[in-house]
């Protein structure tokens, strides 16, 4: 926490109102166009390639436009369907050709009917059909010839209709009579049997639309559906070359052009955005991180995941190795240093899944950033060396390789050429991502209030200037703050907090007395009066209470972090000076009325973390360890125990999440501590004394 940390009522809700802003940036920039190079204007059907473009990943899908080219052209080339020959139909023409034939011949067998009549009847019973001259050759055939004709006419059409006609074909049928007559016949019998026969064959066969509809039908089925595949870094569009539907379909496949419909693109955004702000409120609300408290530690979170999401959709579209390249682990490692390795891991996962969703190589890659980000916060820990960024740019690329490899392999698509150019591309990756993280760290840190590991290890230097001033003007004070920072290490580490940053807040709590170090009895010589008893009570209780605002002034002039001076601002909390407040008491005659006891309040505000409430134990019980120094384990235990009670009844822990197993916990830590600063030691005799066995040292 730290002094625009949020404690009013209303911060749940704020936090819920931020994290649905953030959503929605994130949806607005989810739904843009992917890649500020490919513009869906710029790939029309029809149109020329204005750019190439190459398949980021090994990419292999069914194609539903080459799918249809194919079974459309398979449905072109069935051939129209038509009916089975009509046995009906033939028996029909036989019949009528017979009845034809009978007519015929009781013409020509009819003796009362002169020639000339019978060329005329034969004529018109044929309906015409028949030339004059086989007419003629007709009336002129023997009987036994016209027996061979009228048979072998009958026979003719027999065969010709036995096989299927169709209008398209029925003149071939026709002249196929000639070739189907007997050999045995003469031309001029050949020419009867054509001339008789021909006009009765007719289509016995006729387009069915069901058949054929049913035959093109089977033939789009039996084309099963298309696949394919395209490399990594193949090139799927050629500049120049006029597109098709089949390259806007690659386009939208691989997710470098949006989708055709918007709509169902958008429901897809909005889920996955639902489920992850879930899963980000669920987490805040039940675990309650300390940046949860800050406006500003929440805000910078949302900022700094949106910029990395839209880093990614820049650099991912129509890229091979880009997105390999691309820091995206320095986001987790910078969040890690920032607020926790906890807060790092959580938000590798957001980042993770929204970096390349919706892109061709997506599973992929989110599989690649969000391990790649684990391992780099894993290794990093609590980030108390530079080497800590070192050590986890170097496994981000290890394990970003590995990645790489179990994909090709899995694939197989094991190109070695490709491979060492995406390891280099890895590796580039950690070190980017690690020294990314190192600078912004720094960076936000100053800028922002923030504090790091790496800002707090070089705050408690020796050689920083405010603790070498710190020595040099109130040594005591400073022997005292060490005090304090081992009871609060100890302590803190029994209860799980950052050992670190309680010992360089209890190092720098006392800072202020360092305006006036004379003044406090811990930098007076014991030979001296004490500096009290000069001065009026108020003016001395001014003085004291004055440490923890020059304190305040002196952190904001050498910059140290927020984080920090809320040590200094609460490590007296809203306590009175005690012994100041008593003299003025005695002074007044006991009378209450007479004394202001606001001027012997300290301002606060009290403890507002574990943190600073431990130190205003450690801060309260050493001043009573070094006034009344205990001189057994028990008479610790019972000073631990009466500051504690105190604090309690003073109602500093208000804001403080202690529970009642941290306080005994405290307790049982403070004890131990002490008991070993404060054992009984063995008086050494004067080596004067001493007449036999060692001198002592």
């Amino acid at each position: 926490h730290d002094n625009r940390t949020l404690t009013r009522p209303g911060h749940d809700l704020l936090a819920v109102l931020l994290l649905f802003i953030i959503g929605l940036v994130l949806f607005f920039v989810l739904t843009l166009p992917r890649s500020v190079v490919i513009q869906s204007a710029d790939f029309v059907v029809g149109e020329v390639a204005r750019q190439d473009v190459t398949s980021p990943a090994h990419f292999e899908f069914v194609s539903e436009v080459k799918t249809e080219e194919a079974r459309a052209l398979s449905e072109r080339s069935v051939l129209p369907v038509f009916t089975q020959a009509d046995p009906g139909i033939t028996r029909q023409q036989i019949d009528q050709l017979a009845l034809l034939l009978d007519e015929i011949e009781k013409i020509r067998n009819n003796k009362y009917i002169q020639p000339n009549e019978k060329r005329d009847l034969i004529s018109r019973t044929s309906g015409n059909i028949l030339a004059p001259e086989t007419v003629e050759q007709l009336l002129l055939f023997s009987d036994q010839r016209w027996n061979l004709v009228r048979s072998e006419s009958l026979r003719v059409i027999e065969s010709v209709m036995r096989s299927s006609v169709r209008d398209e074909n029925i003149d071939l049928k026709k002249e196929s009579t000639e070739t189907e007559a007997s050999l045995a016949l003469t031309d001029v019998q050949t020419k009867a049997v054509v001339s008789l026969s021909s006009p009765f064959i007719v289509a016995n066969s006729f387009f069915s639309p069901d058949l054929t509809d049913a035959a093109r039908q089977q033939a789009r089925e039996m084309i099963q559906p298309i696949s394919v595949a395209f490399a990594e870094g193949e090139i799927v569009i050629q500049k120049g070359r006029i597109l098709t539907d089949f390259d806007i379909e690659v386009l939208q496949k691989m997710g470098i052009l949006a989708s055709d419909d918007p709509l169902k693109r958008s429901i897809g955004i909005v889920g996955i955005l639902s489920v992850l702000s879930a899963f980000l409120g669920i987490y805040y609300h039940r675990q309650k991180p300390r940046h949860y408290y800050s406006l500003r530690g929440l805000l910078l979170a949302g900022i700094l995941l949106v910029g990395f999401v839209v880093a990614a959709r820049f650099v991912i579209p129509n890229r091979v190795v880009l997105p390999y390249l691309l820091p995206l682990p320095a986001f987790s490692l910078l969040l890690a240093t920032l607020f926790g390795t906890e807060i790092g891991l959580i938000y590798a996962v957001v980042l993770s899944i929204l970096a390349p969703f919706g892109f061709a190589n997506g599973q992929e890659l989110t599989i690649f950033y969000l391990l790649t980000s684990l391992v780099g916060v894993a290794v990093l820990g609590k980030a108390y060396r530079i080497s800590a960024f070192a050590w986890a740019g170097l496994l981000v690329g290890l394990s970003g390789l590995v990645i790489i490899i179990s994909f090709r392999i899995s694939t197989g698509q094991l190109d070695w050429q490709g491979l060492v150019t995406l390891a280099i591309a890895c590796f580039a990756n950690g070190i980017a991502s690690a020294s990314m993280a190192l600078l912004l760290q720094y960076f936000l840190g100053d800028l922002l209030g923030l504090i790091t590991t790496l800002r707090l290890l070089e705050i408690s230097r020796s050689d920083a200037p405010l603790l070498k001033h710190f020595l040099r003007s109130a040594p005591g004070t400073y022997q005292h703050s060490l005090m304090v920072a081992n009871l609060v290490e100890q302590a803190g580490e029994k209860l799980g907090i950052d050992p670190l940053l309680l010992r360089v807040g209890a190092l720098y709590h006392d800072i202020g007395k360092t305006e006036n170090p004379a003044f406090f009895i811990e930098n007076q010589l014991p030979t001296n009066l004490d500096a009290h008893d000069d001065i009026p009570v108020e003016t001395a209780a001014n003085l004291v209470i004055r440490h923890v605002t020059d304190g305040e002034n002196l952190a904001k002039k050498y910059r140290l972090p927020a984080r920090i001076i809320d040590f200094i601002n609460e490590h007296h909390g809203t306590l009175t000076a005690k012994y100041l407040y008593n003299r003025a008491l005695s002074e007044a005659g006991g009378d209450i009325t007479k004394v202001d006891a606001k001027k012997f309040r300290y301002p606060g505000p009290s403890p507002r973390s574990k943190e600073t409430g431990l130190l205003m134990l450690a801060d309260n019980i050493e001043a009573r360890t070094r006034s009344e120094r205990p001189t057994s384990e028990t008479e610790i235990r019972k000073l631990v125990d009466k500051a504690i009670d105190g604090c309690i009844k003073e109602e500093q822990f208000v804001n403080t999440p202690f529970t009642l197993r941290d306080l005994t916990a405290i307790a049982e830590a403070f004890t131990t501590t002490l008991t070993g600063l404060y054992h009984p030691r063995i008086a050494y005799p004067n080596n004067e004394n001493v007449t036999t066995g060692r001198q002592s040292n």
